[in-house]
């Protein structure tokens, strides 16, 4: 009989146990199932808040399991403020997410060649961002004071944001990356200038980027950049202006309909390098780092000219003869065929 009892009471225990390891197992790998990306905590928001939100969303069945959980091992749900990516995780990794401040990482990318419109229009859109800038403070945020510029040009953010994908936590401030993408800049263009060719016709590193800023428009083919920039410098040396389509276009502004026409390389415009000498006022876009070093090591050529070929690249010319043979080959005989 007393074997019988024991027996009976074994077989309960192991019951009891496995039911218990059932219902760790299933506490401990319970889904958060969450609907949303991203979900953010607040300052002040406590964990009993939080479980009770994700409850209200349906991403947890109960609060109660939780909330043992969080007074047996309190520093585990000492939850930090930020947004999260919390979808396919456990309700614990998530709570381990939570509390170790693990917030999502977002990004944001300059690409080469955008305007400074584009950037900021691009910012605007950014998720989580903190967007605090204005025209007035745009100088201070990108340090043109210490570019060694005046007039207008101290105050023209153009060219000055490096292209780079940078990342930030939520509500992070515009600014702050503004400023962040312009130091790079100014770095990326000092270590250019002190290591530039001899007898550029360029005096700054400020023409620097302003050269850059052109070939960066007008670079189809990363390999090219070198052999444009000596086309312009070849062009700057014998006095000869760029003309050059993309500074016309930055020039016309928002008149700019896709189409460049004849009236438009006409029209006289502080860009238009098709009626003005030299460079233009100001850089057109934000040029890379291989546009940067193309500006201040071109290539060593005899070229006067370039021409599209139509799939990216470009065939270069000496003369202004074989210039206008290569126009009528890639361009006027496209147009009539």
């Amino acid at each position: 009989m007393i074997k019988k009892l024991i027996l009976l009471l074994l077989s309960g225990l192991v019951i009891v146990v496995l039911a218990a390891t059932h219902t760790i197992s299933e506490f401990k790998d319970a889904p958060l199932r969450s609907d949303t990306r991203y979900f953010e905590v607040k300052r002040g928001d406590s964990f009993v808040a939080i479980c009770q939100r994700w409850q209200g969303l349906g991403w947890v069945e109960s609060c109660l399991p939780y909330q043992v959980y969080g007074k047996v091992f309190p520093e585990r749900v000492k939850v930090k403020a930020g947004v999260y990516e919390l979808q396919g995780l456990s309700v614990l990794d998530a709570l381990s997410k939570l509390s170790a401040g693990a917030q999502a990482d977002f990004m944001f990318t300059i690409i080469e060649g955008q305007t400074f419109k584009q950037v900021l229009t691009n910012l605007k859109d950014a998720p989580f961002i903190h967007f605090d800038l204005n025209e007035a403070d745009m100088a201070k945020h990108m340090r043109l004071d210490t570019a060694g510029l005046s007039g207008d040009r101290a105050f023209h953010p153009e060219g000055w944001l490096f292209p780079e994908t940078y990342h930030y936590h939520a509500h992070s401030k515009a600014s702050a990356l503004i400023k962040r993408a312009s130091e790079r800049m100014h770095q990326q263009l000092a270590s250019a200038w002190q290591q530039r060719a001899a007898d550029l016709p360029i005096s700054s590193a400020y023409e620097a980027l302003i050269l850059a800023s052109i070939i960066e428009k007008e670079t189809g083919k990363a390999q090219e950049r070198p052999v444009i920039a000596s086309v312009f410098v070849n062009r700057l040396n014998r006095k000869m202006r760029l003309q050059t389509d993309p500074t016309v276009i930055y020039g016309l502004g928002e008149r700019f309909d896709g189409d460049i026409k004849r009236r438009d390389l006409r029209e006289h415009t502080p860009y238009n390098t098709y009626r003005i000498n030299g460079l233009p006022p100001t850089p057109i876009a934000m040029p890379s780092f291989a546009a940067i070093k193309a500006a201040t090591q071109p290539a060593q050529t005899d070229y006067l000219y370039f021409v599209s070929k139509g799939d990216g690249s470009h065939y270069f010319s000496k003369s202004l003869r074989e210039h206008n043979q290569a126009v009528q080959r890639y361009i006027l005989n496209k147009q009539n065929g």
